[in-house]
């Protein structure tokens, strides 16, 4: 059974930093490109960060690049985000997917992760 659990998120201040991280299971993780779409209240689904299965290569949507770094441990099974500079717009359930962009129906997802981003 695939299983994707994210952990890590949370309530914090502007301008902070989080890390999430993904335990992955139930699949050949090194074999799947990753990726961490999130989902704001009132929103559809956004893409933001997608890892290739080497994790030689790294992608980002506009809104968070240069402040956020995504990564994964082939060894632990194991996708992170590392987020900095965070502000109120990134305030959403983040959720680990694999896949491209993680937002087809036929792309494993976890329950998510929800991080608040407020004063």
């Amino acid at each position: 059974e695939v299983q994707l659990a994210e952990s890590g998120g949370g309530l914090v201040q502007p301008g902070s930093s989080l890390r999430l991280s993904c335990a992955a299971s139930g699949f050949t993780f090194g074999s799947y490109d990753m990726s961490w779409p999130r989902q704001a209240p009132g929103k559809g689904p956004e893409w933001v960060s997608t890892i290739s299965r080497g994790g030689g290569n790294t992608y980002y949507a506009d809104s968070v690049k240069g402040r956020f770094t995504v990564s994964r441990d082939k060894a632990k099974n194991t996708l992170y985000l590392e987020m900095r500079s965070l502000t109120p717009e990134a305030t959403a359930m983040y959720y680990c997917a694999t896949g491209k962009t993680g937002l087809s129906k036929e792309n494993y997802r976890g329950q998510g992760t929800q991080v608040t981003v407020s004063s």
